[in-house]
């Protein structure tokens, strides 16, 4: 399997970046979370650059790319912190008016949250009696959706309540694992470009974390000269490398397992990442003026998306016992 980037894919990236470093720079990204909201002109100018219509085919005013290329472009989104309901938005694109073009902004029923929904135009899902949550990323307001408990195999045989043989005890009838190894009510795309969002937010903060090594000196010397921040350093770096390749990979693959692995490894390397750049900045990285808590706060409301670690795991161990 090749990992190298083609021209093409690395003229994309750079493109995105490009279009993101211009329109949300650091001083957008400040001001976005001093006053959240969505910015419609900016939602609009990633529809005309086709963000959201990269898999649409080419035929329905799609860019008609694939999911490797999407992934390259959720990547560069997660980098800068981009806020919005872009991976709801982005399946919506060929299915609901305007969401390929960035005129309606969609967000969905993920994992039992739902992200921006008093700012989407449609729904995706059963919002029914959803209740805000103190989310603890101001870049991204959410609201909880209360789950219908899934009556246990046993007691509903006693009842005569038919019950699906996919369903183990117990299990949430949302994220329960059927007996392919497929798990009900995740999208793999979703859960993938979770990933390659979660990927952005550990090279971005990886990145961070030496500039400051480099820069701020202590007892006369940079603090990247001392063992413990070199080692907190190439952490980071190890592990958001190892979730690049299985990112990749499962872009290229598709294959449910291969993306749940990639995003265990995401969201290992992102939450773990930004935790170990906090420490690095110390002090400095709890302050509004940085945007180390801002990374380290996105990646945790991701962590809490469909296809989290519970069901990651549960997708990877059917398919192993499979």
């Amino acid at each position: 399997m090749r990992f190298r980037l083609t021209d093409d894919q690395r003229a994309l990236r750079d493109g995105v970046r490009g279009l993101l470093a211009r329109r949300f720079d650091g001083a957008a990204l400040r001001t976005a979370a001093d006053a959240p909201g969505l910015d419609r002109s900016l939602w609009r100018e990633l529809g005309a650059a086709g963000f959201f219509a990269l898999r649409l085919p080419e035929r329905d005013g799609g860019v008609g790319l694939g999911l490797p290329e999407t992934v390259l472009a959720f990547e560069e989104a997660g980098r800068v912190l981009l806020p919005g309901p872009l991976v709801a938005t982005h399946l919506a694109a060929g299915k609901v008016a305007g969401a390929a073009g960035g005129e309606t902004v969609v967000t969905a029923v993920l994992g039992g949250l739902v992200e921006w929904l008093a700012e989407a135009d449609v729904v995706q899902g059963d919002a029914e009696g959803a209740v805000p949550l103190r989310s603890v990323d101001p870049l991204t307001p959410v609201h909880r959706v209360p789950r219908v408990p899934r009556v246990p195999r046993r007691v509903a045989e006693t009842a005569g309540v038919p019950v699906s043989p996919a369903a183990p005890d117990g299990a949430d009838g949302a994220d329960a694992v059927t007996g392919d190894g497929a798990v009900t009510g995740v999208d793999p795309v979703a859960m993938l470009l979770t990933a390659a969002e979660q990927l952005g937010t550990a090279g971005r903060t990886c990145e961070l974390a030496v500039q400051h090594a480099r820069t701020r000196e202590q007892f006369g010397r940079p603090i990247g000269a001392f063992q413990a921040v070199k080692h907190l350093c190439a952490g980071m770096l190890v592990r958001t490398e190892v979730a690049r390749a299985a990112v990749y990979a499962a872009a290229v693959t598709a294959e449910p397992a291969d993306i749940a692995a990639a995003r265990l490894l995401a969201d290992e390397a992102a939450v773990r990442g930004t935790r170990d750049c906090l420490q690095v900045h110390g002090g400095m990285g709890f302050t509004w003026e940085s945007e180390v808590h801002l990374h380290l706060k996105r990646a945790w409301v991701r962590a809490r998306r469909c296809g989290a670690d519970t069901e990651s795991e549960e997708l990877l161990a059917a398919d192993l016992l499979a």
